[in-house]
Order: C-alpha cells, then structure tokens, then sequence
C-alpha cells in the first residue's frame, strides 16, 4: 500500500514540472489491445535451449494472446544443465517474474513450494483456471497439492513412472529377438551374449553417467523410500534391499562380461556410438520419439509395471511467482495455453506455413478412431529446415492432449496415453510429501554420497562387494537411519489419515 501511495505521489510531482518538452520523459502510458484492454507482459522462465526461432514465434503468440487475454509475453528459456542453479538465483534474490518451468526433478516443486517461493493457486483456478482444472486428470491436481494447497499446473502427459528398454531394431531383426518378452535385468543376458559374440563393434548394453539401474522402489528422498507393492509401507534405504544387491551384482557381471561400455560412469550420450540396447523413461510411442531423435528405428519394452507416484506425477508443472504483480492474468494465460488448440500448436511447433504445415489424415483412420477422445482431423508435418530453428520440450508449456500429432504418429496417440494413465496403478506412497525439516542436514549430506559411489555400482564399474559397504558406512555416518526413522514416523501418521 505505501509502495502505491508512493507512486501516486512521484506522478503527481511529476504533472506538476511537466512542459511541452518534457511530456514524453514522464511516465509510460500503459499499451492496450484494440478492445482498449491494458495488456500486461508476463515473465516465464523455461527449461530447455534457446531456440534460433524462438522470438519469432513469441512475437506471433503475442499477437494472439494481446488481443485474446490482454497478455504478452517475455519468454527466458535457460540450458537444461544450468537451470537448477539459475532458477535458485532468480527466486531467493527477489528477480522479477511470473511463471516457471518446476517439477520433481528440476527447479524443485516440493521445495519451493513448501518454502513460499510459489503462490496458492486454489481460488485462481476456481475462477480464471476453473476450464482447465475441470479438463485435467484430477490425479495431477492430487499430485500438484503440497499441504493440501496447489502450488502449480500440470502439464497433461503420461502419468506414471515406466522405465522401458530400448532395443535398436536392426539388431532385433537381424537376430529374431523376442524383445517384447525381455522385461528384467536378468533377460537381458543371453542377447547381450549373443550381440557381444556376433557384433564386435557393437556396444551390447550402452550406458551414460546418467543410468540407474531398475529399483521397483519409490525413491521418495533418494536412496531412501518404499517399494512398490508394499502395502505395510516400510520405509528402506534402496542399497539395503534385496533386489537392488542382485541388481549391482548382476550389473557387475555384465560390465565384467564386456556387455556395457568401459567408460559408463562417465560418458554422456554419444549418438555415434552403435548399441543393442540402453535404458529410457517410457510413455506410449516413446520409441517414435527416440527413433527420431537417434535418427534410426529403436523398439521397445517395459522393465516393470507402470507406478503413479507424486515424482511422475510432477513431471512437469508451471508456477506462479507468489509476488507476481499479475496473477489473475498468469493464471488466465496457463488457462488459456492448456485449453486453446491454436495457441498450443503455435507454442509447441511454430508457425504454421514457416515451421510446420497440416496434413489430412486419411477418412478411414479417422473411421478406426471414431469415439476415442482427442482425436484430431488433421497432423503436423515438419519443415525439414526450418523446425530445427524451433524444437522446444513440449511438456514444458502444457498440456499435451491438444496438440496435434506429428505425420508418422497414429491419430489416437492421447487417446492411447489417456488409457495408459487410467489405467497405471498408484504406488502405495502416492500422495506423501516428505517434510524433510528435521532431517535436512543429513539429507543434504547424500548427495556427494551417491556422487561418490551411484555411478559406479549402477553401472557394473564397481565390484559391490567391495564399494557398497564403503557407500552404507558413509550414509550411515550421515545419518540415514535418522532420516528413515523420520520417514517412517511421517507416514505412519500420514498412512491413519489417509
């Protein structure tokens, strides 16, 4: 309020001095749209790379959505490895924004939310949200609560966590493998024998720095959780479990046999590098995507049965800045991206005619389809050059049930990802937030921890036997049991009211 007074008081002072020569040197007028609307610019920070394109394709949203919404937008895209670290800076030294890119596993949802960082977003979306909150699975929103209160927007996509391998399919062909029988660790074996035998210059089982090994266990504070199934909700630390002992040895076994690349602790992906088969998180046609990406057909197959939990299920949100000057207005845009096809499309491929262009799906997929939600009568093909200038991560923004699907997708690609996530089961812990407050030095100790020694005995670089009792030792030494202790007294409290 005195900061308003204040204002009010500088623009008075500043009428009363005003000449003829110094009326444009006071004051801004405020830009409005042709429906004589203010139009207020947002500020969104983003994950991902800047984009060659990028302006031009905010610059034709902004034509939209002023005229729509009174909205405009100034859109700061941040690198993926230093997005962490930029957004702490920008949120604890009081930068100025609107929006944010947050999730489980960057720019921490939890966290920053349980700190105050993001603003309650409950009577917003009962009024400016309320179209797509009624639209969006209301397991998001269940997930997206911290403290019974909404602190951000899911993007709308695969819901749960399901680790998949991916097999290049020349290899599968060549050999008549039966990939979509192979779901452990262990059956992977006699295919890596057999490519480790056949194909000298290929890789059997190519893994990067960033690869941990299949834990069938919800990492709620890593390495500590509960596993999937347990129904008596038993707090464990991860490196304890049975299953994750056999998994190290079996690892330590193929690294030893010559089946995973010698510099796994370390590498980052190397797309040159010929493979058999590596480990990717999946969703429904993940392997289009890959196969894409890697610029060869790959194949794929689930290691274990799709989990709800609340880190899948804040795999992507938005944020509002709890002290953004516009939060009527923020909310209206994340409203308007999450419910208006043209404005989706626009954000997630461009411009049409530049960037993409709309292809006619044949009558008779659109037959085969009739009655399944999300179908569209038209798909998006890429311009060869020009959507290099603009390919940004599409959950980011929103949703992803109205964009239109890519020319070599099938045309009920959501209405699939719609079944997976009816029907993907929800983990035992689904729904507990970890208030790590009592704990919070000895969970800040884990990190160098596993630093230390995950890469290597996720890997097979590292006998277990010798290495995991040293990383136990440490954890122990940090405090691990009073963590698991803490964990499991708040679940059990959580487990009566649930």
């Amino acid at each position: 309020m005195k900061f308003k007074k204040l204002k009010r008081v500088v623009a008075a002072g500043c009428a009363a001095v005003m000449t003829v020569g110094l009326l444009s040197g006071c004051g801004k007028k405020a830009e409005t749209n042709e429906n004589g609307d203010e139009v207020v610019e947002l500020t969104w920070y983003q994950v991902g790379d800047a984009q060659k394109d990028a302006q031009m394709v905010i610059d034709e949203v902004n034509k939209y959505t002023s005229e729509k919404i009174g909205v405009k937008l100034n859109v700061i895209n941040v690198g993926w490895g230093d997005y962490n670290q930029k957004m702490q800076v920008v949120i604890n030294t009081g930068d100025e924004w609107d929006l944010c890119f947050t999730c489980s596993w960057a720019n921490d949802y939890l966290q920053n939310a349980q700190k105050g960082a993001f603003l309650e977003l409950d009577d917003l979306l009962k009024e400016e949200g309320s179209e797509m909150y009624d639209k969006i699975d209301s397991r998001f929103w269940e997930a997206a609560k911290v403290g019974g209160k909404i602190y951000g927007v899911p993007s709308e996509k695969e819901i749960g966590n399901n680790p998949m391998w991916v097999f290049t399919k020349e290899y599968v062909d060549k050999y008549n493998i039966p990939y979509e029988d192979i779901h452990t660790l262990e059956d992977l074996e006699p295919w890596l024998k057999l490519i480790k035998e056949k194909e000298p210059d290929v890789v059997p089982m190519y893994l990067t720095k960033d690869y941990t090994a299949p834990t069938y266990m919800d990492k709620i504070q890593d390495p500590i959780g509960l596993e999937y199934g347990d129904e008596d909700l038993t707090v464990k630390n991860v490196f304890e479990t049975e299953k994750m002992q056999s998994t190290l040895d079996t690892m330590r076994k193929y690294y030893e046999a010559g089946y995973i690349n010698k510099d796994a602790a370390t590498a980052s992906d190397d797309k040159s590098v010929k493979r058999f088969v590596t480990k990717g998180d999946g969703q429904p046609y993940a392997e289009l995507i890959w196969s894409k990406d890697l610029g060869y057909e790959v194949v794929a197959t689930p290691i274990m049965d799709t989990q709800v939990t609340n880190a899948s299920a804040r795999g992507a949100l938005t944020a509002i800045n709890k002290n953004s000057e516009h939060p009527e207005k923020a909310m209206e845009f994340l409203n308007l991206v999450n419910t208006d096809q043209y404005l989706r499309n626009l954000l997630n491929y461009g411009i049409e005619g530049v960037h993409w262009e709309k292809v006619d799906v044949p009558q008779e997929e659109l037959d085969a389809a009739e009655g399944k939600p999300y179908i569209y009568d038209c798909k998006v093909k890429l311009d060869p050059e020009k959507s290099k200038d603009y390919s940004v991560p599409y959950w980011v923004q929103g949703g992803l049930f109205n964009t239109y699907v890519l020319e070599n997708e099938p045309i009920d690609k959501w209405a699939t990802f719609k079944e997976f996530n009816d029907t993907a089961e929800e983990a035992p812990s689904f729904g507990f937030d970890f208030d790590l407050s009592e704990v919070s030095t000895q969970v800040a100790g884990f990190r160098n921890i596993l630093d230390e020694f995950g890469k290597s005995l996720y890997t097979g670089s590292v006998d277990p036997e010798e290495y995991l009792p040293q990383l136990e030792k440490k954890l122990e030494a940090t405090g691990v049991q009073e963590v698991i202790d803490e964990m499991q007294k708040q679940i059990d409290e959580w487990k009566e009211v649930k």
